[in-house]
């Protein structure tokens, strides 16, 4: 894919998924602004590592449930790069629990980060996309959020609204030439899964028909694709890369 010239947001982009999409996509050509919440050191990295494969990248510090902030934001990195050819909304949390021990914080706190801050990130770079008459918006959703997992009604139903999301702003800038895709992650490789025992590690596998764990390369090897102009007539798509575990 060729991206030579873009410009890329990615939130979350500092570690894990939202990490190896900023690398992807750079090693494609693209400028990338990558958005942070807070590991400073971490982000910094990622934008090291970007020019040492010869990209740009700089960093930006953002609460992406701050409507304010993420507002700013947008408006530093078009002071920067002078545009923004792709989002990608990959920014979330999990505060995991059975909803009898779920606290109205835990399930606010989720959604505020994971679906109104793709929300926000939209609305702030939407007008921009209009002008343009361009763009690639890739929100990164959970199969939690296409058959629920039990412990997780906040992540669920915030990667639930993030599809919903997705299909409405798809129809929106559909005439603008913007598209606006989803990617559902299963069980992948991060810092989040590290936490796992053993044992459901093991409980996992056995569901997941290619019988391996992704990795963030997985996801963001279609996020690059999405990004680039051979994905032009893809749009409102929820795309799983899951090995199979949600068929």
């Amino acid at each position: 894919m060729n991206l030579q010239g873009k410009t890329a947001v990615v939130t979350g982009g500092s570690r894990g998924i939202g990490k190896a999409i900023a690398l992807r996509l750079a090693q494609c050509g693209a400028q990338v602004a990558v958005i942070y919440a807070g590991n400073e050191a971490a982000a910094n990295e990622t934008c090291a590592q970007i020019a040492q494969e010869g990209g740009a990248a700089k960093a930006y510090r953002c609460d992406v449930s701050d409507y304010a902030q993420t507002e700013q934001t947008v408006k530093a990195v078009l002071g920067d790069f002078g545009k923004i050819d792709i989002l990608v909304n990959n920014a979330g949390i999990v505060r995991d629990a059975l909803i009898l021990s779920m606290t109205e914080q835990d399930f606010e706190q989720v959604v505020n980060t994971n679906l109104k801050g793709a929300f926000h990130m939209i609305k702030h770079t939407y007008r921009q996309f209009m002008k343009q008459r361009s763009g690639r918006i890739i929100n990164i959703a959970s199969v939690s959020g296409i058959s629920g997992n039990a412990g997780q009604a906040n992540y669920s139903s915030a990667k639930a609204g993030m599809i919903g999301l997705t299909k409405s702003v798809a129809r929106e800038l559909a005439a603008r030439g913007v598209t606006c895709n989803a990617i559902a992650p299963g069980f992948i490789e991060t810092d989040m899964t590290a936490q796992l025992s053993d044992k459901v590690k093991e409980a996992a596998l056995q569901t997941i028909p290619l019988r391996r764990l992704g990795t963030p390369q997985d996801v963001a090897n279609l996020a690059a694709f999405l990004a680039g102009d051979e994905a032009g007539y893809i749009t409102g798509a929820v795309i799983q890369v899951d090995g199979g575990l949600c068929m």
